[in-house]
């Protein structure tokens, strides 16, 4: 049994803009053509309005000189026809330009508006309000460390830690009362006798 492999088809990238393009190219390139073509005939039948009348068939050379002249005004005509092709191909060029900065446009307001939001004014001024008293609290406490209370704060300062003091009894820790451990004698005599030897050496 054979393996079935099915190809995913991609979603086409060609818009209906992009149709209208092609289509309207397409339909000046084929005025182009006949514009090339009508201006050879054109040419050639001017040379042969000129023989003609070199051979003296001046009734048939002012008959073709006619058909010239209509061929000419229709030339005039294609020529305004390409001009306005060429012209609505530059303005659906430009409107699809003019649609994808309006879409980054759009992207870019939605991103501001989520990003305000996020941090809408009033969170601003908030952080903005906090930042500025913990600058106030820390420039207190640096003036604190730098010793730049008056008399009045230290007297106020005193004063509350009298009034603290009365209002609690401060008690000391207790000392331990259990007996220190007694050391052997003759590590501490071991002890005295090096130290003993080490400033004789010093003082020599």
């Amino acid at each position: 049994m054979g393996n079935v492999f099915v190809r995913k088809r991609c979603p086409s990238r060609v818009t209906y803009q992009d149709m209208a393009i092609l289509q309207l190219k397409q339909q000046r390139d084929k005025l182009k053509q006949y514009q090339k073509r009508i201006t050879l005939q054109l040419e050639k039948e001017r040379l042969l309005a000129k023989q003609l009348l070199k051979d003296g068939k001046k009734e048939r050379a002012l008959l073709l000189l006619k058909k010239k002249r209509y061929q000419d005004q229709l030339l005039d005509k294609t020529e305004n026809q390409i001009a306005n092709l060429e012209r609505m191909v530059q303005d659906i060029e430009f409107a699809q330009i003019e649609i994808k900065v309006i879409e980054g446009l759009k992207a870019g307001n939605d991103c501001l508006k989520q990003m305000h939001e996020v941090l809408s004014i009033e969170k601003v001024e908030r952080i903005l309000e906090e930042t500025q008293e913990a600058i106030e609290y820390q420039k207190q406490i640096d003036e604190l460390l730098a010793g730049s209370l008056t008399q009045e704060d230290e007297d106020a300062v005193l004063a509350e830690l009298e009034a603290i003091t009365q209002e609690e009894d401060i008690t000391l820790p207790e000392l331990p009362t259990d007996p220190l451990p007694v050391v052997p004698k003759g590590v501490t005599e071991g002890k005295e006798a090096k130290i003993k030897v080490e400033r004789e050496m010093l003082a020599a």
